[in-house]
């Protein structure tokens, strides 16, 4: 280890190299041996921390997590009528500075394991909530079908990243 490197701090090397590869190669053909070589560390410091799986858990929570203080910023700081713009603008930096998060996520949705469909499951419910609850504090009508639909509009634009086609999200 590093002189001055926590284990907190590899721990995060960690997870950032695992949502890397895992995005890149996809979580089952990815090896905790190619996470530990972008983390320039050795597997056995990998399972120090991790599983396989708890890695992709670790790494899904982190990008809900990122997404949900990002979405919990704009409700704290928008007025009502900016509320959504706000969502949006928050969820593309998201998109720009975290692509692989994105897609680690979009493959995550596909993957059958019971932890990861309950990390996956906690992470859209808390932010469903919490759009749903700013809309309906701000006074936006139909709050729900609101947040269905802004939650819709971020899958395809998660498909759009995704598949590089832009055209496939109008700007507002």
């Amino acid at each position: 280890m590093v002189k001055g490197t926590t284990s907190l701090d590899r721990r995060n090397d960690i997870i950032s190299a695992a949502i890397e590869v895992f995005a890149e190669l996809g979580y089952y053909r990815a090896t905790t041996a190619q996470v530990a070589e972008r983390a320039a560390i050795s597997q056995p410091y990998v399972y120090r921390f991790f599983t396989k799986e708890s890695l992709l858990v670790a790494a899904l929570d982190l990008s809900w997590q990122r997404i949900l203080h990002a979405f919990q910023l704009v409700r704290d700081t928008k007025v009502p009528e900016f509320l959504e713009e706000g969502f949006i603008r928050a969820y593309e930096k998201i998109m720009e500075s975290h692509r692989y998060e994105i897609l680690l996520q979009m493959q995550a949705m596909t993957i059958l394991e019971t932890p990861v469909r309950e990390t996956m499951t906690k992470g859209m419910n808390d932010v469903q909530q919490l759009v749903f609850n700013a809309f309906l504090q701000a006074g936006i009508e139909e709050p729900q079908e609101r947040t269905t639909i802004f939650l819709a509009r971020g899958m395809l634009c998660n498909v759009s990243m995704a598949l590089d086609m832009p055209n496939l999200m109008i700007k507002r």
